[in-house]
């Protein structure tokens, strides 16, 4: 990707090149029903819960609006977390993760490890509907999506490689890489690691209900910055990165992706909602669990509290939703139908994480 293509730009030729992609699996466009929708995203979503509210009101499938809503932040280089211009992996190599779910046929796609594919969202529900397993990986799901005709792209963008280099440089146990002085560092890469966000390790999630009732969710990232090559966290894992359950509702999670697995958490969630929880009282359950389960003095503060977090999200059938973290701050992005606008996130810990 030539380096004088801004962002404005790429996004424009995203939207004929990549963006076109997601496409491809969609389900047919059904008739608009009489319930009303919602969409709900992490607080990275804004965009994506306003398209993919567009979608359902004009008849589109949830999983087909979830998967078009977050394709937007996929394309957007400036989001560091997720697709074109994430992070990469400690060799500089950019791997996307992603799955989704399908309510009203209870189906579920993922590729996790996948490389040079701007969409690995739209990639995941192939996978679902053009073989009979759940889950493909690495060259497997690359050559997979080749097969079906996905683009492929150099996605370590030139600010992206920057920010890797500066922290291969600074965490080198070699004496021959030297990092540059504070007054010759990029302004993106200063910008980069003199924020807090560069200590959380993003993900979009997005669950989706339609005017017919039905659920839809997906997560794709990508991944954790500057991971060992292969790594796989929650995010492309049924059950823990996400879930739903036609019948009761749709969950998924952001965060470190560890203490997601070790507890299945979106699972979780779902099963709180069929036993009457409320989503707000689901996703605080979800929380209470990984703070007990988390036994390793290496992730704990002095105080024996998770030195990480965890943000979990919960659209119910009936359009209740609701987000939580372990620790204070967190947002949740939402569409009900009339405007996008972001909503607190309940806590376990009313301060926000101290790192």
């Amino acid at each position: 990707m030539p380096e004088n293509l801004n962002r404005r730009t790429f996004l424009t030729a995203g939207a004929a090149l990549g963006l076109g992609a997601t496409a491809m699996g969609a389900f047919p466009q059904k008739g608009v029903g009489g319930k009303g929708p919602v969409a709900i995203s992490s607080a990275n979503g804004m965009a994506a819960v306003t398209r993919a509210m567009e979608l359902m009101k004009a008849g589109s499938d949830p999983l087909d609006a979830a998967i078009a809503g977050v394709a937007i932040v996929e394309a957007d280089p400036a989001d560091h977390t997720v697709g074109y211009g994430g992070i990469p992996n400690e060799d500089g190599i950019v791997e996307l993760d992603a799955a989704v779910m399908h309510g009203p046929t209870h189906g579920g796609g993922a590729v996790a490890s996948l490389r040079n594919i701007m969409h690995p969202a739209a990639v995941a529900r192939l996978v679902m509907k053009r073989t009979d397993h759940c889950l493909l990986v690495g060259e497997g799901a690359l050559r997979f999506a080749r097969m079906h005709g996905f683009p492929e792209i150099d996605l370590l963008t030139d600010e992206a490689r920057k920010i890797w280099l500066y922290w291969k440089e600074t965490n080198s146990k070699d004496d021959d890489r030297i990092p540059p002085p504070p007054d010759e560092m990029d302004p993106a890469v200063k910008k980069f690691f003199g924020e807090k966000y560069v200590r959380e390790h993003g993900t979009i999630h997005l669950s989706a209900l339609d005017t017919h009732g039905d659920v839809g969710c997906v997560t794709t990232t990508s991944g954790l910055y500057y991971k060992i090559p292969g790594r796989v966290g929650d995010s492309p894992i049924l059950g823990a990165g996400l879930f739903l359950d036609n019948t009761v509702g749709s969950a998924g999670s952001t965060g470190r992706g560890e203490a997601n697995l070790l507890n299945l958490s979106s699972h979780t969630i779902i099963e709180a909602l069929r036993r009457g929880a409320s989503p707000k009282d689901a996703t605080l359950e979800a929380c209470r669990r990984v703070v007990a389960t988390n036994k390793s003095p290496r992730l704990q503060d002095a105080k024996g509290r998770p030195n990480f977090d965890v943000k979990f999200y919960c659209l119910s059938k009936d359009g209740r939703f609701a987000g939580a973290s372990l620790w204070g701050g967190a947002k949740l992005a939402v569409h009900d139908g009339n405007a996008a606008r972001l909503v607190e996130c309940a806590s376990l810990y009313d301060e926000a994480l101290v790192e």
